[in-house]
C-alpha cells in the first residue's frame, strides 16, 4: 500500500488536500455551531485582532457555514481528482466509474453476478465491450451459421463451425495488448485468393482447431492468447445450416440465400433437425443471473441460437433476468419496416411458447438526416419505438439514447451497458438473486 505514496503517481497532493478541506471543515462547523473553543477561539482572537471588534453569533454562524462548505468543496475536490488519479494508473481508457467498478471486483466475498449474452455477428461484440468494464462473470453463446464471407469459406473448406462470430467476440473480450487485437482483426488484401479476405484471427482458430481437433478446446486455448476476460461458447460443436419456410411456401437453405431472398420468413429452422446445444451452454442459462439476447440480425444472428433444440426452453425455465434488446435499425431481408415491437413479436414467434423476457432494451435517439439518408440507400430504417405495444406483450421497455457520436447508427457500447445493468439493480428479484448467488 505504501507504494502508492511513490512520487510520479499523483497521489499525495489530493490526499494531502482532502486532509486540508477536512480541517477547514471541522474549523467552519465549530465556529456554525458557536463553539467558541480550541480553533474557533483561536479564530475568534485573530478576527478581534485584525478588526479591533468582536463577532455577533449570527456572524460568527453565517462564517462558519462559508468556511464548511469551503472545506467540503476542497474535499470533494481531492477526492475526484484522486479517482482520476487512480484510474490514469489502472487504465488511460476507464471511466472514473468503471474503476470503482474494478475496485469492487477484488471483493472476494462479493460473487460477480453471471452475465449470458445470447446472439452474433456485432450485436454480441457490441454489449460485450460495454460489459467487459464491470465485474461480471461474462458468458458469450454465438451462433454457428454464418455461410458467407471468410466463415463460409474455411467452413466449406475445413468442415469447421464458422470462426467470424466467435472470433468478434473474443476480440470485444479480449485484456490483450491493442497490437494484438488489430493484429487479430487484420484482414489481408493484398494476397493470393487463398488469403485474400480473411481475417488473421479466423485462420488462427481454424489451426488451433486442427491442434486441438476440438472446437470448444480451440476457443479456449485462443482466449488463453487474448487474456479474454469472459467465456465464448459456440452454441453447438458443429455448424449448422439454416432453414427457411417462406410465407408463399418457397424454403430456402442458408443463411446467405436466406437473407438475399428478400421475402417474408414464416419458420426458420436449423439441419440437422437433433441438433442439441453444448452442455456449457445449457449450463450456463441455468446458472445466470441475467441473460441477454441481442442485439443483433433476428433470422442470421438470434434465431439460429434459440430454435436449437433446447435453447428456447432453457430460457424460459432459467429464473435469471431476461432482457431482449432490439436493434435501432432494420435490415433487408430480415426484418424491413419492423418496429420495436415487431423485432419481439417475431422472436418469440419462433421461440414457440411464452414470453421468457422480462424487459426490452429500446433506442430512442433518431440518427442524424445525413445517416438516415445513408441508410436508407441500403434499405435500413430507423426503428421506431412502439412501446405500449412492447408492454402488452408483457414486457417492459428500458429506453434511452442509445447511439454511438460517430455518426453511424448502432449501439453505443458503455451506453447500452450502463441503461441494462441500471435497470438490473432496480429489479425487485435482483436482492433474491444476490441473495442465491452467495447461497443464503
Amino acid at each position: 500500500m505504501y507504494r502508492l505514496l511513490l512520487p510520479g503517481l499523483h497521489i499525495k497532493r489530493w490526499i494531502i488536500l482532502m486532509l486540508i478541506g477536512m480541517i477547514i471543515f471541522g474549523i467552519g462547523f465549530s465556529l456554525a455551531v458557536s463553539l467558541q473553543y480550541a480553533i474557533s477561539a483561536a479564530m475568534w482572537f485573530v478576527w478581534m485582532r485584525l478588526t479591533h471588534q468582536g463577532l455577533s453569533e449570527n456572524s460568527t454562524r453565517v462564517i462558519g457555514v462559508v468556511i464548511s462548505t469551503f472545506g467540503i468543496a476542497l474535499v470533494a475536490w481531492g477526492i475526484k481528482k484522486l479517482i482520476s488519479s487512480f484510474t490514469a494508473i489502472t487504465s488511460p481508457n476507464a471511466t472514473s466509474m468503471q474503476l470503482l467498478y474494478t475496485l469492487l471486483e477484488h471483493r472476494q466475498a462479493t460473487p460477480k453476478p453471471r452475465v449470458v449474452g445470447i446472439g452474433g455477428g456485432t450485436g454480441l461484440s457490441t454489449l460485450l465491450r460495454g460489459l467487459k468494464a464491470y465485474p461480471l462473470d461474462l458468458t458469450a453463446i454465438v451462433t454457428v451459421s454464418d455461410d458467407g464471407g471468410s466463415s463460409g469459406r474455411l467452413r466449406g473448406s475445413l468442415d469447421m463451425p464458422p470462426p467470424g462470430d466467435i472470433r468478434n467476440c473474443l476480440v470485444a473480450l479480449a485484456e490483450a495488448e491493442p497490437v494484438m487485437e488489430s493484429l487479430f482483426q487484420y484482414r489481408f488484401s493484398n494476397a493470393s485468393e487463398e488469403l485474400k479476405g480473411h481475417p488473421l484471427g479466423n485462420l488462427i482458430i481454424a489451426g488451433m482447431l486442427e491442434m486441438t481437433g476440438d472446437f470448444r478446446k480451440a476457443i479456449e486455448q485462443v482466449s488463453r492468447v487474448l487474456a479474454v476476460r469472459g467465456t465464448v461458447l459456440p452454441t453447438t460443436a458443429k455448424a449448422v445450416m439454416l432453414k427457411a419456410t417462406m410465407e408463399d411456401g418457397t424454403v430456402v437453405r442458408g443463411e446467405t440465400s436466406i437473407v438475399a431472398q428478400n421475402g417474408n420468413i414464416a419458420t426458420l429452422e436449423v439441419e440437422p433437425a437433433d441438433t442439441k446445444p453444448l452442455p456449457e451452454v445449457l449450463e450456463a442459462i441455468r446458472t445466470a443471473d441475467v441473460i441477454i439476447v441481442g442485439p443483433g440480425s433476428i433470422y442470421s444472428s438470434l434465431l439460429p441460437n434459440l430454435v436449437i433444440n433446447g435453447m428456447a426452453d432453457a430460457l424460459r425455465n432459467s429464473v435469471a433476468i431476461k432482457i431482449f434488446v432490439c436493434n435501432v435499425m432494420t435490415q433487408p431481408g430480415e426484418s424491413e419496416s419492423f418496429t420495436a415491437a415487431q423485432h419481439l413479436e417475431v422472436v418469440l414467434k419462433q421461440m414457440g411458447g411464452d414470453n421468457p423476457f422480462n424487459y426490452a432494451v429500446v433506442n430512442l435517439q433518431r440518427p442524424p438526416e445525413h445517416v438516415e439518408t445513408i441508410y436508407d440507400t441500403k434499405g435500413q430504417q430507423y426503428v421506431e419505438p412502439d412501446l405500449a405495444r412492447i408492454r402488452t406483450l408483457g414486457v417492459t421497455p428500458i429506453t434511452g439514447n442509445l447511439l454511438t457520436d460517430d455518426h453511424v447508427a448502432r449501439h453505443d457500447p458503455e451506453k447500452l451497458a450502463q441503461v441494462i445493468l441500471t435497470q438490473v439493480a432496480r429489479d425487485k428479484s435482483w436482492p433474491s438473486v444476490l441473495r442465491r448467488r452467495n447461497g443464503k
